[in-house]
């Protein structure tokens, strides 16, 4: 499993995908890091991983400024009621531990039993930033070699407009 900055990095130059990124101090909300990412161009992302009853695992990378309507998502997704995944299923499948959630992640599920979900407002912007598998960093990547990120980790990119669910 890759749950390292660095092995994240070595994955991403293997299929010679472009990045660069920022060192900062831990930062586990939107609000804490507003501040420090100000500076950096691009899209900044809120992450959720999400979970429901019937086993369905779905990871939610939304603009930090987005509103997400919880109550109506899984409506749009066409799955029963989502509640936050367990921590503990979170490092399991992902390798990320809360805080540091991340669509990087998704490197770590080869079988796709995570749905991904993209925010259409984040996509308005070039580059996307994520956490690079902790919560101590933002790693820029273009929106094309995030989409081709995505498909090399074995999954589809599904983008939802949260603004049409409020």
């Amino acid at each position: 499993m890759i749950t390292s900055p660095e092995d994240l990095f070595a994955w991403l130059d293997a299929r010679d995908i472009p990045h660069t990124t920022h060192w900062h101090e831990a930062v586990f909300t939107v609000e804490e890091g507003r501040d420090l990412k100000a500076a950096m161009p691009g899209g900044h992302t809120k992450n959720l991983f999400m979970t429901n009853k019937d086993g369905d695992l779905i990871l939610i990378s939304a603009h930090a400024d987005s509103q997400l309507p919880l109550n109506k998502l899984h409506r749009a997704l066409g799955v029963k009621r989502l509640s936050f995944g367990a921590p503990e299923l979170m490092e399991e499948v992902l390798g990320v531990t809360p805080g540091s959630v991340t669509a990087f992640a998704l490197v770590n599920d080869p079988g796709a039993r995570v749905r991904f979900i993209l925010d259409h407002a984040l996509m308005q912007h070039d580059p996307l930033n994520f956490h690079p598998m902790r919560n101590i960093a933002t790693t820029a990547i273009s929106r094309a070699d995030f989409e081709r990120f995505v498909t090399e980790s074995g999954h589809g990119l599904e983008v939802l407009d949260f603004s049409e669910l409020t």
